[in-house]
């Protein structure tokens, strides 16, 4: 009778390592695509969270800018008003600073005249008001600049035209019976808060003449074509509204203003100037 005993069959290698295999490579499968769901489910839920966030807070900002706005400049309640603020909103609400807020609107009443009006103010504190910097310009075509100029006593505003870079009027000056036409080209500029109209050169016969000459031929009736008009504008505008240059582009007068952001907080501030 012999001593061995029987010799059992190893498993074949081959097969364990190929099982071993398969099943590490479909278990971590199995739990990485739930995870991987859960999360752009998350990402696509905080995206969507975010632009409704932005949306909201745009339209409550954009629509209390344009209340105040319509407030303190007194305009009609149905005046179209188009408000631009640049980047995201809501990280500048956080930081409570918004970087560049721009209005624009067209045909605003001024007192008697209507123009196109932009404002621009930078760093606007929401907290406060405060900015580091505001600015605005209106625009004029020839109609409203006539209708404004019309204030001004002795000025021949009908038959102001815009010829940049400057404007052209047509004074009547009289020798003895005669009314005699002179063409002036008037350059206009910003001091004291007016807009100043200043001869630049003058035409008479449809030649060109000097100063000196048309006071010669003239004498004191001269003066009415030689001297300076001031346009004061004052009376239109908040206190807080200062004139800083007046331009001619083309067929528009534009003038610059800066606004000083007592405007946002001061009655005083907000009340119009005075006209001697």
């Amino acid at each position: 009778m012999s001593d061995q005993h029987p010799t059992q069959p190893l498993p074949d290698p081959g097969a364990r390592w190929v099982l071993s295999t398969d099943a590490a490579a479909t278990r971590p499968r199995r739990r990485r695509w739930p995870w991987l769901v859960a999360l752009l489910v998350v990402i696509a839920l905080a995206v969507a969270a975010w632009f409704a966030g932005e949306y909201i807070a745009r339209s409550i900002v954009e629509r209390t800018i344009r209340e105040q706005v319509t407030r303190q400049l007194d305009l009609p309640v149905d005046q179209q008003i188009d408000i631009d603020i640049p980047g995201p909103l809501l990280p500048q609400l956080i930081v409570g600073s918004l970087g560049q807020v721009s209005i624009s609107s067209q045909d605003v009443p001024l007192q008697g005249i209507t123009g196109d009006v932009t404002v621009s103010a930078q760093d606007v504190n929401i907290h406060d008001g405060e900015w580091s910097g505001g600015h605005a310009t209106v625009t004029l075509d020839q109609s409203q600049l006539q209708t404004l100029l019309a204030n001004v006593p002795d000025f021949p505003a009908s038959t102001v035209v815009i010829d940049a870079p400057d404007l052209a009027a047509e004074f009547s000056l009289q020798l003895f019976t005669v009314e005699i036409p002179v063409g002036v080209a008037l350059t206009p500029s910003a001091s004291g808060g007016d807009i100043v109209l200043t001869p630049a050169s003058l035409r008479l016969g449809g030649a060109e003449v000097t100063a000196d000459a048309l006071r010669q031929q003239f004498g004191a009736l001269a003066s009415t074509v030689l001297r300076d008009w001031d346009v004061c504008i004052a009376d239109r505008l908040p206190k807080a509204v200062e004139l800083t240059g007046v331009t001619v582009a083309r067929e528009q007068v534009v003038a610059d203003f800066e606004i000083d952001s007592a405007i946002t907080r001061d009655g005083a501030a907000q009340e119009k100037g005075t006209c001697p």
